[in-house]
């Protein structure tokens, strides 16, 4: 499926300039201290920005039942916005340095179906607790909540919240189908795109992965989208806009081809963040969670 739209989008505030003022002491630090300058090219990497509740969400946010929810793994508390009440339970999971009324539209044509929604301020967003995180607290806090409200039938997934949706059904989420929108893919792209953002040289990603490994134990390219699908068996609607400045459209075939039942939904001239409130894509969502297996 395609949708062609002839729009030019303008950059998002998430991926404007880099300030002067955050990349000078990390050009300086790999000169003078390479050890200190990964320290803080990883802080950098794990902060995510927090943007003010735009007036578009708040109806979202104000109509929820909100509850800041322990998490005991990871000992931070987080907000979550129950929106409806169904026994059809969708769960939705914003991106990096998004909220969890960021797919309000989704869930509002979700509620007029039917189903209700459950969302969440990932760690160190919204009015969540922490500075910092990383994608595998949204993993645990996705598997918490099942525990908690019980089991979801579809999980929708924006940007690293795709991401993270695609490592929990891996985990063992238990769905009937995953949407993800706008998702990244190989951590060490993500990471290599970042380092260039920051300005430093690109052996400052060996660095990262290497420091990430002994924190994890573990290559954290296992937690690459197209790996994490090696194990998704559930029918997968896999979105994604030609025209996104964020994440490249080829995430999405690459994610597509390691699906057992992965679908594709490519637009035009939506960007990484206006595709959620696409009246088509929203349409095709819903249309996709109502379609029978």
């Amino acid at each position: 499926m395609q949708q062609n739209k002839s729009n030019t989008l303008t950059k998002t505030k998430h991926i404007s300039k880099i300030p002067k003022s955050i990349i000078i002491p990390g050009k300086i630090l790999q000169c003078i201290a390479p050890p200190l300058a990964t320290k803080y090219a990883i802080k950098l990497f794990k902060t995510p920005i927090k943007f003010k509740t735009p007036v578009r969400e708040k109806m979202m946010a104000k109509s929820s039942q909100k509850e800041m929810l322990f998490i005991p793994e990871l000992n931070k508390k987080v907000m979550v916005y129950t929106y409806g009440y169904s026994k059809r339970k969708v769960l939705l999971v914003h991106g990096w340095s998004g909220r969890g009324t960021q797919l309000f539209k989704i869930a509002d044509k979700l509620l007029e179906n039917g189903f209700m929604t459950i969302s969440f301020d990932a760690p160190a967003h919204g009015k969540s607790e922490g500075k910092e995180t990383l994608m595998n607290e949204f993993i645990t806090v996705s598997m918490f909540l099942e525990k908690k409200y019980g089991t979801f039938e579809y999980a929708v997934g924006h940007s690293l919240g795709g991401m993270a949706i695609l490592n929990s059904v891996k985990k063992g989420l238990r769905i009937k189908k995953a949407i993800i929108i706008g998702s990244g893919d190989i951590i060490t792209d993500i990471i290599g795109v970042f380092v260039k953002k920051i300005e430093l040289n690109q052996k400052m990603v060996v660095k990262m992965m290497h420091t990430f490994f002994k924190k994890f134990g573990e290559d954290i390219d296992n937690y690459s989208a197209s790996i994490a699908a090696k194990s998704v068996k559930i029918p997968t609607l896999i979105i994604h806009d030609t025209k996104d400045s964020e994440v490249p459209v080829s995430c999405a075939h690459n994610i597509r081809q390691n699906t057992e039942q992965g679908e594709l939904l490519i637009t035009n001239g939506l960007g990484h963040t206006r595709i959620l409130k696409d009246n088509f894509v929203v349409k095709s969502i819903v249309e996709f969670i109502k379609r029978n297996p």
